[in-house]
């Protein structure tokens, strides 16, 4: 293997290892989610159990534990399993779009009757949509096409950077590093960058269920991992250079281009004060898409759990008190 941690595909039901002390299920090539394998390997001897997936996995399977994805695919799951709850922020991006100079682009409105390459129905669509929205742009003003990540360059065939190079695209919305390698794919000065945290950042959280919180030797478990986790997250946030090669090995995305777009992610954690209020936002999107009817803001607001972080904060206070140096609690 070339990771410390077991990583596992997700086939079916899983067969979880006894000593594994948790199952967390994530999406195993985006950044956002190395503060957990990296929290697994300095805290519990790479013990954690990953698999492939985020929170689709965790509300269907009772043998995950944790889960981690964007607040839009959290909704997705929501609407079909109320068990869901996000206890912790992993990572705060605001996304950017790139367009093509060359195309007749300088500014967002210039975006209508255009090819804008995302991904409809996850977070980049909605950021799309959302982003061309404050200029007046409705949803069929401009052509989406769909296209691929890439994580380093050379870009493959269908890939957003290639896209974007070869002509076929105008511009793209999507989470990074594709955006990143988009913006390199074209000549110095060819592109021009749209970003505006307050229009959207995607809301990288970590999840778990009622069911899970409510056993108290699992709570335990979850509560320990968090106190581990915020402490790996301030590395993330005050001290990426320590983390950078780790992050590299972990998703397959060279140094140089991580240290791009390092600056675009806020790993301060927490439970952002207006969650409720994007989620509810953001609600209205995933049920159209979903062909659903949204869900209210009352019950959108069931799924944040504060009440794991306060322990895992009281944990750290005592732990801070005592002295004592890495380690399990």
């Amino acid at each position: 293997m070339t990771r410390r941690s077991l990583l596992l595909p997700l086939l079916g039901l899983l067969s979880v290892p006894t000593a594994a002390v948790l199952t967390i299920s994530a999406a195993l090539n985006v950044i956002e989610y190395v503060p957990l394998l990296t929290t697994s390997e300095d805290y519990y001897n790479s013990s954690a159990v990953f698999v492939n997936g985020g929170v689709a996995p965790l509300v269907r399977n009772s043998s995950i534990d944790l889960g981690a994805n964007a607040e839009t695919q959290a909704l997705r799951n929501y609407a079909n399993n109320t068990s869901l709850r996000i206890i912790w922020n992993i990572a705060e991006v605001p996304y950017r779009l790139v367009a093509n100079r060359a195309a007749g682009i300088s500014s967002l409105s210039d975006l209508k009757g255009k090819r804008v390459g995302t991904i409809n129905g996850t977070s980049a669509g909605y950021f799309v949509e959302q982003l061309l929205k404050t200029v007046g742009l409705e949803y069929g003003d401009y052509q989406t096409i769909p296209g691929n990540i890439c994580h380093e360059a050379p870009c493959g065939n269908r890939t957003f950077p290639d896209l974007l190079a070869k002509g076929e695209i105008d511009a793209f919305g999507i989470w990074e590093p594709t955006l990143q390698l988009g913006i390199d794919a074209l000549p110095a000065g060819q592109t021009v960058v749209f970003q505006d945290r307050k229009v959207y950042r995607e809301i990288y959280n970590l999840h778990s269920t009622k069911e899970k919180l409510a056993d108290k030797k699992k709570r335990r478990e979850i509560v320990v991992f968090l106190k581990n986790l915020i402490k790996a997250q301030r590395v993330f946030e005050d001290e990426p250079e320590k983390v950078y090669a780790r992050v590299s090995a972990a998703v397959n995305v060279s140094v140089p281009l991580l240290e791009k777009v390092w600056r675009v992610h806020d790993w301060s954690g927490g439970i952002p004060k207006d969650l409720v209020d994007v989620l509810e936002e953001e609600e209205k999107y995933i049920a159209r898409v979903d062909n659903r009817t949204a869900s209210s803001r009352a019950h959108v607001a069931k799924m944040v759990d504060g009440s794991v972080l306060v322990e895992a904060l009281a944990l750290l206070r005592k732990e801070k008190g005592h002295g004592k140096g890495r380690g399990r609690d």
